[in-house]
């Protein structure tokens, strides 16, 4: 009896040790990716002369093109379930073999019930003819919010996530639409859609280091607050109504120069906390690529010249030696060795919000991908930011299999069927004045109403699927 108990305990402890050598030889990261774009577009040059704006100031200095706007039925949840069912079809993933599905927002359709269980009920519904009735009714989902970085966040509790439970995946999903007020100084970086990530172990796409550079401080730089109006403005007024209405919009209050400032001074702390825990010198220049959360296209490598002058003792206290530091020979390769493929997207899409630092990974592959570059082995930086305001930096490494992934894609050739819309259709749109959607015959998810009259789902969202 005692010989078979230790035998017993030999035979565990001897799986115990096989199972540590194979977690240990373990890579874990993101194993594929799909994403959305709205299918309706703004010229940029456009806006600018509506707005009294040289079109070269928005276009050479800023780099942007065209602005995603959504339809009338479409919303951060539709995008979000577009961009999944995607992921699950185009690398034909088991939906039972997702265990928990996450969403970076900024743009939540809810103040309770996360945006992230509209998308899923959706999918839900679309792969029901295959897979059977309620297939996620075991995987656990929720929303994450802050700001732009909210994607990144739900991206770092996966990882986590899967790295204890390294037979398990999970979906990250980053989703958001960019309003600002007509005539604001935001209204030009609007843009939306989303992006999904399958994460594994023994990713095919990028092995993503388990260092997170992190820094933090709160401030109002952009934020998007509950606010009050007097009753007795509201026509839709009862008296059974509170005497101060509080309101919601997606339009957020925000100081542009103030934010700028924020971000460069969160990723400057989250690239030394992330040197110090690595002991890294100068780690961008291993880097391959630089990706960054771009509210414009220029925003990163306008922001990164703070970093690149500390690394190289260049004096940077003056606007004069910032600009010489822009225009320097080193700067300007280096921008166009890891950044400038990271920008054209966002240059065709406009601000993703929580998705756009992952949009930026897209498109550099992508770039890449078409050029016939190989990537398998590189190192690449992930420089993200959310107002409020937060900053994460990390790394990855891109895996063997990258091309197997981005062969699914086809960025720029799907932002090229896209359809432009004018001027005046935008501003309906974005008034809320239009009665029927731009492209009524759209395949996909669809708002398909709103509740009104029963008294316990006023409010309740329903989709349909075409």
């Amino acid at each position: 009896m005692l010989l078979t108990a230790k035998s017993q305990q030999l035979k565990a402890s001897s799986q115990i040790a096989i199972f540590a050598r194979k977690l240990y030889k373990m890579t874990f990261g993101i194993d594929a990716v799909s994403y959305y774009a709205p299918s309706l577009y703004l010229e940029i040059s456009e806006l600018a002369v509506r707005r009294g704006i040289e079109p070269a100031k928005l276009e050479k200095g800023l780099g942007l093109q065209k602005m995603a706007l959504p339809d009338l039925y479409e919303d951060s949840a539709t995008f979000a379930a577009e961009a999944l069912l995607r992921l699950v079809r185009d690398y034909s993933i088991h939906p039972k073999d997702i265990s928990r599905i996450y969403l970076g927002t900024e743009s939540a359709i809810d103040a309770a019930k996360p945006t992230a269980s509209y998308a899923m009920e959706m999918v839900e519904k679309a792969l029901e003819p295959e897979f059977g009735k309620r297939v996620f009714r075991n995987c656990d989902v929720t929303d994450l919010t802050f700001a732009c970085i909210g994607g990144v966040d739900a991206l770092h509790s996966c990882l986590d996530f899967v790295r204890a439970n390294p037979d398990k995946k999970a979906v990250v999903i980053a989703s958001d639409y960019a309003k600002y007020a007509l005539e604001s100084s935001g209204e030009y970086t609007q843009g939306g859609g989303a992006v999904a990530l399958l994460i594994s172990a023994n990713p095919r796409l990028v092995e993503i280091n388990p260092t997170f550079g992190v820094a933090m401080e709160s401030v109002f730089d952009f934020f998007k607050p509950r606010r009050q109006e007097d009753k007795k403005n509201l026509s839709t007024a009862t008296d059974k109504m509170p005497e101060k209405i509080e309101l919601f919009t997606d339009e957020p209050v925000f100081d542009g120069q103030y934010s700028n400032q924020c971000y460069q001074d969160r990723i400057r702390e989250a690239y030394e906390h992330y040197k110090s825990q690595t002991g890294a010198v100068k780690p961008y220049e291993q880097w391959r690529f630089l990706i960054f959360h771009l509210p414009y296209a220029f925003h990163g490598k306008r922001i990164f010249t703070e970093i690149y002058s500390l690394e190289n003792s260049l004096p940077y206290a003056t606007a004069e030696e910032q600009k010489a530091v822009a225009k320097s020979e080193g700067y300007i390769e280096l921008i166009n060795q890891k950044i400038e493929s990271s920008q054209r997207a966002s240059s065709e899409i406009g601000n993703m919000y929580t998705a756009s630092v992952f949009m930026a990974l897209i498109s550099a592959l992508q770039v890449s991908y078409d050029e016939g570059e190989e990537l398998g082995g590189e190192e690449i930086g992930f420089l993200s930011y959310g107002s409020g305001s937060k900053s994460k930096v990390f790394s990855g490494k891109i895996a063997e299999k990258w091309k197997d992934v981005a062969s699914k894609w086809n960025l720029f050739e799907t932002l090229a069927g896209r359809k432009a819309i004018s001027f005046e259709t935008y501003e309906k749109l974005h008034l809320k004045q239009l009665k029927e959607p731009i492209n009524p015959n759209y395949k996909g998810f669809g708002l398909l109403a709103i509740e009104k009259e029963n008294p316990v789902k006023i409010g309740a969202r329903y989709y349909d699927f075409k």
